[in-house]
């Protein structure tokens, strides 16, 4: 998409006020996503919710472009600096295009975090990592190897060429390949979390690879199409879609077989855990730095590294023994 789509493309802004009518001097943290309309990023702000009414005197403003572009995401930057918020935590469209208009926000005294998907350094005070990069890594490629005794072609399915997260976690995949003899990863195609554009790519892959028997997408947009592709396909029981996803989203594939299991942190938990840790910068109760412990609440602390990055929690598994106690909840 051009920048000048992007910029005329509408920027939806939902804004929650928690504990009724926001105050004056109320802390004002903007939780901003990838994109509006996708269920992971709106489990996160019922988190974020419940981590402001805990902490009493601060409103979440929830928002994001209407499309997975670095260029809608600075103009929802821009707009919250122009607000005067206190904090923005963003989960990144780019690693380094957002570094100077989130610059430009540390400049005017808001505190900026990165979760979920990373923005470079020098253009955040701390980036919350859902899990550990490696044992995500790990836990993607092994969910496809666990049904794989013999081995066999494997695919991924990731979302935009930019999106931080995802090639960490598929850089990390390829580092315990060896683990897995016979798996043989033979593409890795790209749906930019649109469900149409997921759909197609995973039916290419099925008619370009006949011997393919899993898709790895490591993103709740593509699982969800890729398994439908899967079914469309009449593949059920021969490719085997994983990767991370939603429980409430998944439940279908599980059921139908399309999925035999994925994994995903608790995106509820996650959206927490960044308001909290927004919110204890923001008020300086802690400061982002090499080894420093934060609070996040429930979720314990977060301990930062050199890079002042930390991570949450371990990816948990979901299948048909558990899908049924956790479909409702997110």
């Amino acid at each position: 998409m051009s920048v000048l789509k992007a910029m005329l493309s509408t920027v939806a802004v939902a804004a929650t006020f928690v504990a009724g009518t926001a105050q004056a001097d109320d802390v004002r943290i903007a939780l901003v996503v990838k994109a509006l309309g996708i269920g992971f990023f709106e489990a996160a702000a019922k988190g974020a919710e419940e981590a402001a009414a805990e902490l009493g005197g601060v409103e979440i403003i929830y928002t994001g472009p209407t499309d997975t572009t670095a260029e809608g995401q600075i103009e929802v930057i821009n707009s919250l600096i122009a607000q005067q918020v206190d904090a923005i935590a963003i989960s990144a469209n780019d690693t380094d295009a957002l570094v100077p208009t989130l610059k430009k926000a540390m400049q005017r005294g808001i505190t900026v975090i990165s979760w979920d998907s990373g923005v470079a350094p020098e253009g955040r005070e701390l980036h919350l990592n859902p899990s550990s990069n490696p044992l995500i890594g790990n836990m993607i490629i092994k969910l496809a190897a666990d049904h794989l005794p013999d081995g066999g072609d494997v695919a991924v399915l990731s979302a935009t060429t930019t999106s931080t997260n995802q090639n960490i976690w598929i850089d990390e995949m390829k580092k315990v390949m060896g683990n897995y003899p016979g798996v043989n990863l033979v593409a890795t195609v790209y749906g930019d979390d649109l469900a149409d554009k997921s759909y197609r790519e995973t039916t290419g892959l099925i008619q370009t690879y006949p011997d393919l028997k899993a898709i790895i997408a490591p993103t709740s947009v593509g699982i969800v199409a890729a398994a439908q592709a899967v079914a469309d396909a009449g593949k059920i029981g021969e490719v085997n879609v994983t990767g991370l996803g939603l429980p409430s989203e998944m439940a279908g594939a599980i059921e139908s077989g399309a999925s035999q299991s994925f994994a995903i942190w608790n995106p509820i938990d996650l959206g927490y855990s960044a308001t909290m840790l927004a919110y204890n910068l923001a008020t300086d109760k802690a400061e982002a730095a090499a080894g420093a412990e934060i609070p996040m609440g429930r979720m314990g602390s977060l301990t930062l590294d050199e890079n002042t990055e930390g991570a949450m929690a371990d990816p948990f598994v979901y299948d048909s023994s558990n899908i049924d106690d956790f479909k409702s909840i997110f």
